[in-house]
């Protein structure tokens, strides 16, 4: 009667392969992480450079820093950029989106819609949303306003190299998004600051696709 033959240890040609593919692999997940980071870099790059803007049922305005309701230089570049779009007849609208931070006595909807209403745009025309803790709760409380009153569409306004992200998390909670970045603004002043952000930006994104939630990578002012 047979019996089993038991595992002896591992042969020396056996561990010889192991140890000659082990470098190969470290190699191969290196690459395919460059790959990753490289493509989401250069896609954040490229929609950052596109104006998407066509006629739609809103304009969305990402929330920035703002200081006892005025708005910072980044979120008053942004904000400029909506009233541009609402004169040229873009929207019928202006949401203004972000919450308050820890003692604040404004959110950044409501400066939003302050700076709007100071120029020149009627009340009537805005609509401040400041529910959520980030960036992807503001657009899931932006997308619920919009079905209960039948809109669809919008254009995102943000710095470009937060378009990417933007619209990605807008079109997961439903909105038929696009993307109008400003091109103003201390985001975009300098070829090194275009550079930081769009790094930051690159691993906000990669953290949102794989957590489905908001990361804290990004600059404050990117929203």
């Amino acid at each position: 009667m047979s019996h089993p033959r038991a595992a002896g240890p591992t042969s020396p040609s056996t561990a010889r392969a192991a140890a000659a593919w082990a470098p190969r692999v470290v190699v191969g997940a290196i690459v395919v992480a460059l790959l990753l980071v490289g493509g989401t870099a250069f896609r954040v790059w490229q929609l950052g450079r596109v104006d998407e803007r066509r006629p739609v049922d809103m304009i969305v305005v990402l929330g920035a820093a703002q200081y006892d309701g005025e708005p910072s230089p980044v979120f008053r570049a942004r904000l400029q950029h909506a009233l541009e779009l609402y004169e040229e007849g873009v929207a019928p609208r202006i949401i203004t989106v972000g919450g308050a931070a820890a003692g604040d006595a404004f959110t950044e909807a409501q400066a939003g819609e302050q700076w709007l209403v100071e120029n020149g745009v009627p009340g009537q025309a805005l609509l401040p949303v400041d529910e959520g803790r980030d960036t992807y709760e503001s657009f899931e409380a932006v997308a619920a306003v919009a079905e209960q009153r039948g809109w669809s569409s919008a254009v995102l306004v943000s710095d470009p190299w937060h378009s990417l992200r933007s619209r990605t998390m807008a079109d997961d909670v439903g909105l038929d998004a696009t993307t109008s970045p400003t091109k103003r603004g201390p985001v975009v002043q300098t070829r090194e600051t275009q550079l930081r952000y769009i790094v930051r930006e690159t691993g906000a994104l990669i953290y949102y696709h794989l957590t489905h939630g908001s990361s804290d990578f990004s600059d404050p002012g990117l929203g």
